[in-house]
């Protein structure tokens, strides 16, 4: 019997010819990872994502060799048909859809099938089945009707994936929370070249052309612990600086070879290519809308933001960084992190919300943040303190429609958790929305819980309530009575599956943006 618990304890990464077994989930973690035969052309797993209340989308992309250096996989250069099935049990007595799809050397042998007319709040399964062979199975569900209010939301979020700085282990742990959406909020891949003293061996090198950036999502989705949490939950993904160039800003590159637009194009195309995601976000050139709101019932809306693609270039350097109070440029009135249009957009969204939580799936600090220790004061400019009208404006919103707000950040491979001021000029400004800031899955090193300076930075952001240093990933829950949250952590990932601890645990009631020990 295939069911949620042996997805996990089984891998995605066996097929379907394969008995997937429940055997304990521990024990099945440290089997050697499943080596797929040379012809399996679904190497790279399978994933849904965007869920509606009447759809969803189901992708997968055919590769029979993933770190194969042009990036298509080892694929023939040919079109190559691909069947899918639907179910509303895991053994797939209850098929309800069926079809196919052509996966094209185009598109990397990519498919993204797009369903609608399915039945709202419901669990699926779905597989493919392409060269004669069958997909690992993946789990789906689609949102609750419009106007739902007793269907809760489990939610758990990350960011920042690099391959060559550790395990995949949080994706695993992550997996075996069975949560109903999971949020990737950034840097899915870094386009680094070889580090000197890596943990794992990345295939080829920094990533500047569409085969660079092709090759690298390769890698990531052969990953057995990534294709766990992709195959258990429907995913909903927006990107940050990795994802193309580190630094990027706009149309403004860190560095100036290869030429950044038609980089930023191929990055987009591959970033395309390999998530769930709806013809809507397909890129055209060097220009991909990524910012959308995913509705769950009446408990919450999800507006995910591009904090990227429209920003105006970094206050007072031109380059990202700290900068001191005397970097008046950050203040300017008309400097914006998301772009008029997608400004209007979440202001229209806030606005006309029906639902008891907003959350704002986002990439950087908002959260106004002194990182100087001790005497004087510095601001990140890649952070919202490097646009603080535009900070102001989203904070007026918010107070004004009267939008219990939780904001969803990644970034910063460390995990904090504050209060958002409606105005950090004023000293007496009240809180009108709680921040929640994801570690990563391995950047930085297994980390700390705690550093020599975390204490003096917690006394000098006062708003700022909690800290953890290590790896991992952001569990919640959101009812109409509450949202609880809790800090998972590793201790390490330079080593594969260490167990995952809760190193915070709060919670947020509407219509009170302060965080509580849970």
């Amino acid at each position: 019997m295939i069911n949620r618990r042996s997805l996990i304890a089984g891998g995605a990464s066996v097929g379907l010819s394969a008995a997937l077994g429940a055997v304990p989930v521990r024990a099945a973690a440290h089997r050697a990872p499943h080596r797929a035969p040379v012809s399996d052309p679904f190497q790279l797993g399978v994933a849904s994502g965007e869920p509606t209340p009447d759809g969803v989308v189901l992708w997968t992309r055919l590769a029979m060799n993933p770190t194969a250096l042009d990036g298509l996989g080892g694929m023939p250069g040919r079109p190559v048909p691909v069947q899918w099935q639907l179910a509303a049990d895991e053994n797939f007595r209850r098929v309800v859809r069926t079809g196919s799809e052509t996966a094209r050397p185009e598109a990397a042998h990519s498919v993204h099938v797009e369903l609608d007319g399915l039945d709202p709040g419901a669990e699926y399964f779905y597989r493919f089945r392409a060269e004669g062979e069958i997909s690992p199975v993946g789990r789906t569900l689609t949102a609750p009707a419009p106007g739902t209010r007793t269907r809760a939301l489990d939610l758990s979020f990350t960011s920042c994936a690099d391959y060559q700085a550790g395990w995949f282990t949080p994706y695993r742990r992550m997996a075996e929370d069975q949560p109903d959406l999971i949020a990737f909020l950034g840097d899915y891949i870094y386009e680094y070249g070889d580090y000197k003293y890596p943990v794992r061996d990345q295939a080829g090198g920094e990533c500047l052309d569409l085969a660079g950036y092709r090759l690298r999502h390769a890698q990531h989705k052969a990953d057995p612990e990534s294709q766990l949490a992709h195959a258990i939950a429907p995913w909903v993904v927006v990107w940050d600086d990795h994802d193309i160039e580190n630094g990027w800003a706009g149309d403004v590159p860190e560095q100036p070879d290869p030429p950044f637009l038609k980089r930023r194009a191929d990055a987009f195309q591959a970033y395309y290519e390999n998530m769930p995601l709806r013809r809507a976000q397909k890129p055209s050139s060097a220009a991909l809308r990524l910012h959308r709101s995913i509705r769950w019932g009446a408990v919450a809306n999800l507006h995910l933001l591009d904090t990227r693609q429209y920003r105006d270039l970094y206050a007072c350097t031109g380059r990202s960084g700290t900068v001191g109070p005397d970097c008046l440029e950050r203040f300017e009135p008309n400097r914006t992190i998301l772009g008029q249009e997608q400004e209007a957009w979440l202001d229209g969204q806030l606005r006309d919300s029906r639902a008891t939580w907003d959350l704002l799936g986002q990439q950087v600090f908002l959260m106004e943040m002194d990182w100087t220790n001790g005497e004087g004061r510095g601001y990140s400019n890649e952070g919202w303190d490097g646009y603080v009208a535009s900070r102001n404006r989203l904070t007026a919103a918010i107070d004004s429609y009267g939008r219990n707000a939780v904001v969803l950040t990644g970034d910063v491979h460390s995990h904090w958790a504050g209060e958002v001021k409606r105005d950090y000029q004023d000293p007496e400004s009240r809180s009108v929305a709680v921040e929640l800031v994801t570690t990563s899955v391995t950047s930085a090193g297994n980390g700390l819980d705690e550093y020599p300076d975390t204490q003096n930075l917690l006394r000098e952001n006062p708003h700022v309530k909690f800290f953890n240093g290590r790896r991992g990933y952001v569990r919640t829950r959101l009812t109409q009575q509450e949202m609880t949250v809790d800090f998972r952590s590793l201790s390490r990932i330079t080593e594969p599956y260490a167990p995952a601890y809760t190193s915070g645990s709060f919670v947020i009631e509407p219509g009170d943006p302060t965080l509580n020990p849970a």
